[in-house]
């Protein structure tokens, strides 16, 4: 499985978002994430459990500011500053002055970079995650499926997740924020079944996201009876938000 032991890693070349600068203000160490999915690259939570620090604000900026200065010094190209790393990034308790720290060395070294967070927005309904996230360039906040069974199945949520709230906090970005959705099968559940589609359609209709990433499986998964689609299936199962106008990227 996939782990990062640095703050600050790459830039390494993103599907999604060309030359990307990774930061990961989570522990070193294992997983630490409120989703357990089923497809997550970083592997089970059970399994990750080897350190719970969070590195300091002082350490983020600081880790932050010598790569992006050493990058600079180089001529290196940045597209994006992306925020995933080893689990949920915005369970940091310091994640809005983190987003802060970061935007002001951005602008300084690369003005042109654009800042991402992917984000499962389990913790949209805290303002001050919210607030963080409006500032960022990208935002890119996931709905893997339109119901809480089938989230359940696929992104294994810790605690009490309800997807109507979600939805409500997520109508607040007023459509500036990009969605995430990843389809994928297994013997359990398709996330690209008829009623699946059908439900997912109508909340993006709802909250009308000014993007949309659609994707499906590109590395080893802790699940191994899941199923990948291709980018043609893809494209099939999205026609109808394409032909209504919706900016979709689709990547296999």
């Amino acid at each position: 499985m996939l782990h990062f032991d640095e703050i600050v890693f790459g830039p390494i070349f993103s599907r999604r978002l060309g030359s990307s600068l990774g930061v990961n203000i989570l522990p070193s160490k294992g997983k630490l994430c409120n989703f357990d999915c089923v497809y997550c690259e970083c592997g089970w939570n059970k399994d990750g459990i080897a350190e719970r620090r969070f590195p300091t604000l002082a350490e983020v900026e600081s880790a932050f500011e010598e790569r992006m200065s050493a990058l600079a010094s180089e001529g290196a190209k940045v597209d994006s500053i992306t925020f995933s790393g080893n689990g949920e990034p915005t369970m940091h308790p310091d994640f809005p002055q983190i987003i802060d720290a970061v935007l002001r060395n951005r602008d300084r070294y690369f003005p042109d970079a654009k800042v991402s967070v992917l984000s499962n927005a389990y913790l949209i309904g805290r303002p001050s995650v919210a607030e963080a996230l409006r500032k960022v360039d990208n935002p890119i906040l996931k709905i893997d499926a339109s119901t809480d069974e089938l989230i359940t199945r696929m992104n294994r949520p810790v605690g009490n997740y309800h997807l109507d709230e979600i939805v409500s906090e997520l109508k607040k970005f007023n459509g500036n924020f990009i969605l995430q959705t990843m389809f994928l099968r297994s013997p359990e559940f398709d996330t690209a079944s008829e009623e699946a589609l059908s439900g997912w359609f109508d909340i993006v209709r709802e909250l009308r996201p000014r993007e949309i990433m659609v994707y499906t499986i590109d590395r080893e998964t802790p699940d191994k009876s899941l199923g990948k689609y291709t980018v043609e299936e893809m494209t099939a199962f999205v026609r109808p938000l394409l032909e209504e106008g919706f900016r979709i990227q689709i990547k296999g």
